[in-house]
């Protein structure tokens, strides 16, 4: 929003903010809900583990990961600077690397138990998300040293998850074929060992926390800030001291970072809970902001900044660019939407079966 703000008017910054805040509020969800089925994987392996590949290892509800996740996210949202504490990044590095090592390990051994690969070249289709966007040369904050840096190791970081998720997703595929299941950790293509997979669902769940602050920390600035520049001399958007009884410790506490946080959090968690399906619609969600957050705002505030004139070859092909991709954005609304209106019916009927709940 930043960005758009120091070169777009007013009411593309509104619609940005908007779209970005929507976008956010789903994949806040979208975390809740892959972090808790990591968490109730390593329950199911144990089982497997105990009771054999055919035990009745699946009735259990997802319902109790989701609250213990929710209340994990309560207290680490209080945390002042959370997001932009050093051994965050270390912490969520060595995690995302631990599972996917054990994905791909796990993947490559399938593979020569198999024999040789499965499938065909045609049936492969990764998903990549971009969850980050360098626009550094559109602030005109930022050092040329810092802007440096960070265009280097964004391209660097870009570069390895691509990588990655193309391991994983070839990896995968290559192992189990048409019969792959959405989550190699979770969906239980591999029972044994079973040890290796709780220690990779950990690792999900333990980044899943770091990435559910990352992700929010926005939409909290946000809201925080407006309340403050509305409100300067209000006790409740302040900071006070209170001491924990019955020590005498006594700590900062601001009563609009308490109860707007742990609302916030509470909401996410109650739609997860509600709509344990609601990861499918997230892929929907993307793939409705793709066009306007990675094409049309960088391609606008591009003409803005340089002052193209209009009408000439360089603003018709950016425009043109701009509408190619809004068109083959329409084509992949298509195609998601269908597939995520699927999931959304086969969990509904599978959640009023009984067996979703953990009635059956």
């Amino acid at each position: 929003m930043a960005a758009v703000r120091a070169t777009l008017d007013e009411s593309k910054v509104k619609l940005c903010g908007a779209i970005q805040f929507v976008n956010l509020f789903g994949i806040g969800i979208g975390i809740t809900i892959a972090a808790s089925v990591s968490m109730l994987a390593i329950k199911k392996a144990g089982c497997f583990h105990k009771e054999g590949h055919k035990g009745d290892c699946n009735s259990s509800s997802m319902s109790p990961y989701i609250a213990i996740y929710g209340i994990m996210e309560i207290f680490f949202s209080q945390i002042p600077g959370l997001d932009s504490m050093w051994w965050l990044s270390i912490l969520a590095t060595v995690m995302s690397f631990t599972y996917s090592t054990i994905g791909i390990s796990l993947g490559v051994a399938q593979i020569v138990a198999n024999g040789g690969i499965q499938g065909g070249l045609t049936g492969v289709a990764v998903g990549i998300n971009a969850a980050g966007k360098s626009i550094t040369d559109t602030l005109k904050a930022a050092a040329p040293s810092e802007a440096k840096v960070m265009k280097k190791a964004t391209a660097v970081s870009v570069a390895v998850t691509t990588v990655i998720y193309l391991l994983c997703g070839c990896v995968g595929y290559a192992a189990f074929g048409d019969g792959a299941p959405d989550n190699l950790l979770t969906g239980f293509g591999f029972y044994e060992p079973f040890w290796l997979l709780d220690l990779a669902n950990a690792a999900v769940a333990v980044h899943l926390v770091g990435t559910y602050q990352v992700i929010t920390q926005p939409i909290f600035a946000y809201v925080e800030l407006r309340a403050a520049a509305a409100w300067p001399d209000s006790a409740f958007v302040g900071t006070r001291e209170v001491r924990l009884w019955p020590t005498a410790v006594r700590v900062s506490v601001c009563p609009l970072r308490l109860t707007w946080r742990t609302a916030y959090v509470c909401v996410t968690t109650a739609v997860a809970m509600a709509m344990p399906f609601f990861g499918s619609v997230v892929g929907l969600i993307g793939a409705i902001s793709f066009w306007p957050l990675t094409v049309y705002f960088p391609v606008s505030m591009y003409i803005a900044q340089r002052r193209v004139p209009r009408g000439s070859t360089r603003w018709m092909f950016l425009q043109a660019l701009s509408a190619e991709v809004s068109s083959g954005g329409q084509v992949l609304n298509r195609t998601v939407a269908p597939g995520a209106a699927r999931g959304k019916v086969v969990w509904l009927v599978y959640w009023h079966s009984g067996r979703g709940c953990g009635c059956g």
